[in-house]
């Protein structure tokens, strides 16, 4: 017997809408998981793929079957998954055309087929238009997920023939829970959970070491740039580092700071820890040059995410040139 595949506890409601659906015979045949990333949709998504393939599903999948072993083994032949090859940030018409040429054949265990596409906006174009004749016309007993953390980015064409799930919200109490369990204790699962702006995965990884460590060395970077230091130095310092986690911190605090120079209140800030530098930061900034700063973050980590640019270091240093600017202004 394999481990039952479940989704994680905040989702429990979600999971008993869906197979609630698909036990009135009502599920569509194109289902859009779209939530940010660290909510957990994939685990939604796997619990669904497991129960739609068993011979013999539950509330969950019975994690006995044939199917459900083949399954747990890594292969199932009603079973395709679709990404970006690796090493590539786009999922490119090939691909898609092997998901078309699946579709026409019978399922070789007489159930369902399915189709998984994660994260289902690296679809380029040509991709998704060519996904497009099979969401039109899948034939009996086929299932698309698609997952994306950023739906808007999925052409309107596509969003169109699926029906779209939001997980945009984590239960608290359940995600407390789940992480006091993993990181032995409320008051670190709060903190964490606090940080991540509600995302329970995301409060997991920001809780690893690892990470721990890049947020106190850009904590001491900020600091630093309050004090005077050179932005280009420091952006050297952390060439090693990841691009995207710098700027996913940059992002999470400047909308901090921009709460707290709104509302003048601290007690909503995620990363209550920082507020001396939020503090410093509003003395010495208008509130609309941060959201100038807050909108050039969220545009060069979307173009980063595309492969559009090819340096990441300079837009590192571009980005700590203008808070540095601000900072000291």
């Amino acid at each position: 017997m394999t481990d039952i595949v479940r989704p994680y506890p905040w989702l429990a409601t979600r999971w008993q809408e869906i197979t609630r659906l698909a036990d009135a015979g009502r599920l569509p045949h194109a289902l859009l998981f779209a939530g940010p990333k660290g909510i957990g949709k994939q685990s939604l998504a796997e619990a669904l793929i497991a129960r739609t393939l068993c011979a013999a599903p539950g509330e969950f999948a019975c994690g006995q079957c044939h199917a459900c072993q083949m399954l747990a083994s890594g292969y199932h032949p009603d079973l395709m998954r679709v990404s970006p090859e690796e090493g590539k940030r786009q999922i490119r018409i090939g691909p898609v055309r092997d998901v078309n040429a699946f579709v026409s054949q019978t399922a070789q265990q007489g159930g369902y087929r399915v189709i998984v596409i994660a994260p289902a906006e690296a679809m380029n174009v040509a991709a998704s238009n060519a996904l497009l004749k099979s969401l039109e016309e899948p034939g009996g007993k086929t299932l698309f997920v698609l997952l994306s953390d950023i739906p808007s980015h999925l052409l309107p064409t596509i969003r169109s023939r699926c029906q779209q799930w939001s997980l945009a919200t984590a239960d608290e109490a359940q995600s407390l829970a789940w992480l006091g369990e993993r990181l032995g204790g409320e008051e670190d699962a709060r903190f964490w959970w606090r940080a991540s702006g509600g995302l329970p995965l995301r409060a997991l990884e920001l809780a690893d070491p690892e990470s721990r460590a890049l947020r106190q060395q850009l904590h001491e970077t900020f600091d630093a740039l309050v004090r005077g230091a050179e932005p280009v130095a420091e952006a050297a310092r952390l060439d090693r580092q990841s691009i995207d986690a710098i700027l996913w911190y940059g992002i999470a605090w400047l909308e901090d700071l921009i709460r707290l120079g709104l509302s003048g209140v601290s007690a909503e800030l995620r990363n209550p820890d920082l507020l001396p530098l939020y503090r410093q930061a509003v003395k010495n900034a208008r509130v609309r040059d941060w959201f100038r700063l807050l909108d050039y973050a969220r545009e060069q980590r979307r173009l980063l995410a595309e492969g559009n640019n090819p340096n990441p270091q300079l837009v590192l240093e571009a980005w700590l040139v203008r808070w540095a600017a601000l900072l000291r202004s």
